[in-house]
């Protein structure tokens, strides 16, 4: 695995694997030199329906025969990968922790619907802030 996120392009626009860099809003990584000269050598463009781009932990995905790029995001720009990948229940429940940082009120309760969606531990952690024990006390309540 490695630190950086993949860009990369797809044969098929219609698949679907990753998310497009412009559904997810501005990306330092799409302006610098090194991100546009890849795209131009491919004959690409920033917002291509054949633009892909994928998380760290999901870089393994990318087909063999794909172009890819690592590039570098920002935790902020992580999460809003992430947040666009999550699956529309998902999408919620990860919305209402990210919410959670500003009150502690149904700290649990959330943390248990979160867990029940499908959402990992270390994401509540990420979105949360909470401590990796508050959330493996509330898995076990």
């Amino acid at each position: 695995m490695t630190d950086d996120a993949c860009l990369f392009l797809l044969d098929d626009a219609s698949a679907r694997l990753g998310v497009a860099p412009a559904a997810v809003g501005e990306l330092a990584c799409m302006e610098t030199p090194a991100v546009r000269a890849w795209l131009d050598a491919q004959g690409s463009t920033p917002d291509s329906p054949h633009l892909r781009l994928l998380p760290p932990e999901e870089t393994a995905a990318v087909p063999e025969s794909a172009q890819r790029l690592p590039v570098p995001l920002s935790d902020e720009e992580l999460s809003r990968v992430r947040h666009r990948m999550a699956p529309e229940p998902l999408a919620r429940v990860e919305e209402e922790l990210l919410a959670y940082r500003d009150c502690e009120d149904g700290r649990d309760g959330l943390i248990g619907r979160a867990l029940a969606a499908g959402v990992t531990p270390h994401r509540i952690v990420e979105l949360t802030g909470v401590d990796p024990a508050t959330v493996t006390a509330a898995a076990n309540r």
